[in-house]
C-alpha cells in the first residue's frame, strides 16, 4: 500500500476511532438511564384480577409474564407503556393492549389491580 493510501486510510478512520469511545459512553449512559426508568416505572410489577385468576407480571426489562389460573407463564412477551396506554406483543405473535385509569389496568375486558 502506498504511503499516500495509508495516510488517507488513517485520516478516514481517525474520526471513528476518536468518536467511538464517546459514542459508546453515551450509549451506556442512555441504556443505564432507560433501565433505571423501567425499574422505577410506576406500572412495573404484578397486576391481578379480583379473583387472582389472571396475573400480569410487568417486568422492568420490558417483558411480561402472564399466568392464568393454575397455568403459570401462560403467555409471555414484551410490552411498552406510553403514557397510560400499554401494548403487548406475545412471543407467539398475539397482540393486545390496555389502558391504565386511576391506578387500574383495563385489558381485554378485564380489570386488574396492582398487587401491593
Amino acid at each position: 500500500m502506498s504511503r499516500l493510501r495509508q495516510l488517507a486510510l488513517v485520516v478516514a478512520l481517525a474520526p471513528a476511532v476518536l468518536i467511538q469511545p464517546k459514542v459508546q459512553a453515551a450509549m451506556n449512559t442512555h441504556q443505564a438511564s432507560a433501565a433505571d426508568a423501567r425499574q422505577n416505572h410506576p406500572y412495573v410489577g404484578m397486576w391481578v384480577t379480583a379473583d387472582w385468576h389472571v396475573r400480569h407480571n410487568l417486568l422492568p426489562n420490558g417483558r411480561y409474564d402472564e399466568a392464568r389460573g393454575d397455568r403459570e407463564s401462560a403467555y409471555q412477551g414484551r410490552y411498552e407503556v406510553r403514557g397510560n396506554h400499554i401494548d403487548y406483543w406475545d412471543d407467539t405473535g398475539f397482540t393486545a393492549d390496555g389502558t391504565f385509569i386511576d391506578g387500574v389496568l383495563h385489558h381485554g375486558g378485564m380489570i386488574l389491580h396492582r398487587r401491593k
